[in-house]
């Protein structure tokens, strides 16, 4: 897939996305390297153990995850061999870039944007916003707007825009590098069900419940003598 974009010289260049969908794990990944270069640059490129540590961060994540060295490495391979990362050779450990600013023409607020949702699925604007201190300053929510605008334009876009749910005034916004987002047929007000985990977790989380009612309507049932 390409994206094309104007450069200062006139050109046009393509923007080069992988040609299948990225694992939850390379979306994570990706997101730290983005992340960590935006708010941690004397700390960057990072080292395996730092991006294990980063990717296992309890906080700023959505899912958690628990992931080793072994799952980690072998998702870097992967990742570089669609040109997304490199290794940066030199001092006592190798360190891991990623190649994204280049592939994909992203500048600081296109790759704050695009860490965020990477690193904790759907959200609006407003979430963004609120989010987004650490990586780049938005003045207004009209900024973050007009760059998932910009982000999501095009048939190639790296976004898409959500439909607005039930109660909420603001639509969410995802990125479209790996995974549907499927809606939950669970309230809008039930918090798992608003995340974007992969579809795996809400699919047990939904499971959960179910049992849950079901177990509910058991307990009602005797109560009533049926």
């Amino acid at each position: 897939m390409s994206y094309s974009v104007t450069t200062l010289d006139g050109d046009r260049k393509p923007r080069r996305l992988p040609a299948r969908e990225l694992d939850p794990l390379e979306i994570r990944i990706l997101g730290c390297l983005m992340e960590k270069q935006l708010a941690t640059p004397e700390y960057y490129p990072l080292t395996l153990n730092a991006l294990v540590a980063a990717c296992n961060q309890k906080s700023n994540r959505e899912p958690v995850m628990e992931v080793g060295e072994r799952d980690i490495q072998r998702a870097l391979d992967r990742l570089q061999d669609e040109k997304l990362v490199w290794k940066v050779l030199g001092g006592r450990a190798t360190r891991w870039d990623h190649n994204l600013d280049l592939t994909w023409h992203l500048d600081r607020p296109a790759k704050a944007i695009l860490a965020l949702l990477f690193l904790r699925g759907a959200q609006t604007p407003g979430e963004l916003r609120g989010r987004s201190d650490r990586l780049h300053g938005f003045e207004t929510i009209d900024d973050v707007e007009a760059m998932l605008q910009r982000l999501g334009h095009g048939d190639d876009a790296l976004l898409r825009e959500l439909p607005r749910r039930s109660g909420q005034k603001e639509t969410r916004w995802m990125h479209r590098l790996g995974g549907a987002y499927v809606e939950s047929a669970v309230s809008a007000d039930d918090e798992p069900a608003a995340t974007g985990a992969p579809l795996s977790v809400r699919v047990q989380r939904l499971e959960e419940q179910v049992v849950a009612l079901m177990n509910e309507l058991r307990e009602l049932k005797a109560k009533l003598g049926e």
